[in-house]
């Protein structure tokens, strides 16, 4: 695939959204292999700045890039319409320190890169093309890279309550990402903005260029642009961060509950790993071992903690009661009024949160998965879920039963699975689930 640049230069006004500040910025074209830069022209030295991950600063609700003593702040919408559309070579001008938020998604960007007009130049695009997979986490947040011939993201957003949980998976390409990502919104919880406030950010935010959450309410300016709005603009902001790589990404992004700072640590461990495959330095993947428990009918806690990589308080399986063949197991979770979720979830009025419900079927499901592929020195990572249903709640006192079957394996790697919780014989929730063998020794 050849590499694109802008036919002719496009500009564009507004309010940014931290600084308040009107804010002016230009498009305008560049050689082949020039890259992305952006220029202050509002600073007398004319700061140039070529966005990569060791650029990064600040990252609190948005991704700010420093050069000497200049900044740019949430370039993140600008770096994703530019990826998503498939632009190599650009000159950025902005005569402010960030650029205009315009309606808080990445829309604008998008029609100033198609009234530019997008052309092929002579010149090869460069991937970055994944050999192996890398991962980050942090609390209940983590991504996961895999090889993959494309760019995929799928992703899962979840508020702390359970309440706005969306999931999508997306392949990205231009026509992908300017009719079904771009004008997906940047949202925030209510509970947050006087926080925000207080740090000094948000200074133009208004419902204008924001989706707010309150409680179980959506509050915006418009109705909401996609039923999963919130899910999309997380993909949006992926995209942007993963392009401080420096090239094109070839890898499939598992993203559960992503954030600026996540984004930027898992760009930073792919750069690492790019900068190591072109040095020549990779290191040789350790040899596959065999797990050895195709002769157990069942798993105590002790084999549960070897079988999953999951520890408290994430580990939502306490026991596996049963295994039916190699497609087929009932495992337990014992829902007691300890569990830290039970706290703030509801105060008073305690609830198992329906996301947890989901975690303990993707991690009996992965259990089933390790035992079908007989694989040690591996662990299954959960990829996405379909086909959901909530039915009862889950209270203290609660034994969750998970009832998993294993429908298809394909090449001994990605598995999808039906799953069913369910507390004193009545359905609790249900799903499919698909999931991915991985190497425990990826990096985290």
């Amino acid at each position: 695939m050849k590499q694109r640049s802008l036919l002719r230069e496009v500009t564009l006004n507004g309010p940014a959204l931290h600084t308040g500040d009107n804010s002016k910025l230009t498009l305008k074209p560049a050689q082949a292999n020039h890259g992305i830069t952006i220029r202050r022209v509002d600073v007398h030295e004319r700061p140039e700045f070529t966005p990569h991950i060791s650029q990064v600063g600040d990252l609190v609700r948005n991704t700010t890039l420093n050069a000497g003593h200049a900044k740019v702040h949430t370039v993140e919408h600008v770096m994703s319409a530019l990826h998503g559309m498939g632009i190599d070579n650009v000159e950025i001008e902005m005569d402010a320190s960030e650029p205009p938020i315009m309606d808080g998604s990445a829309r604008a960007y998008v029609n100033m890169i198609l009234e530019g007009e997008p052309i092929e130049q002579d010149a090869d695009r460069e991937y970055f093309v994944l050999d192996k997979p890398i991962s980050v986490s942090k609390g209940n947040s983590s991504l996961i890279a895999l090889p993959y011939d494309g760019f995929k993201i799928t992703c899962t957003s979840a508020d702390d309550r359970g309440i706005h949980t969306q999931h999508l998976s997306l392949d990205i390409d231009p026509e992908v990402y300017s009719t079904q990502v771009a004008a997906a919104r940047t949202f925030t919880v209510f509970e947050d903005i006087e926080e925000l406030i207080k740090v000094g950010k948000i200074k133009g935010g208004s419902l204008e260029n924001a989706i707010v959450l309150k409680g179980d309410k959506i509050l915006s300016k418009e109705p909401l642009r996609f039923e999963d709005e919130l899910v999309r603009h997380k993909i949006l902001d992926v995209v942007g961060d993963v392009f401080l790589l420096g090239k094109p990404l070839k890898a499939h992004i598992i993203a559960v509950r992503p954030s600026h700072a996540l984004n930027s640590e898992l760009t930073q461990k792919l750069y690492e790993r790019m900068d190591e495959l072109e040095k020549g330095h990779a290191k040789k993947a350790p040899e596959k071992k065999t797990l050895v428990i195709e002769h157990e009918t069942e798993l105590d806690i002790r084999r549960v903690l070897e079988t999953l990589p999951h520890r408290y308080p994430m580990l939502m399986v306490d026991r596996v009661l049963e295994f039916r063949g190699e497609d087929e197991m009932t495992a337990i979770k014992n829902c007691t009024i300890n569990e830290e979720y039970f706290q703030g979830h509801y105060p008073g009025q305690p609830i198992m949160p329906g996301v947890l419900q989901i975690e303990a079927m993707a991690q009996a499901a992965g259990i089933l998965m390790m035992r079908a592929t007989q694989n040690e020195g591996m662990t299954a990572v959960f990829m996405s879920v379909d086909k959901v249903k909530f039915r009862n709640k889950v209270v203290p006192g609660d034994q969750l039963r998970i009832d998993v079957k294993l429908i298809k394996v394909l090449r001994g790697k990605i598995g999808t699975a039906e799953a069913t919780c369910s507390v004193g014989g009545k359905a609790v929730s249900s799903g499919e689930l698909k999931f991915m063998v991985i190497d425990k020794e990826a990096e985290i």
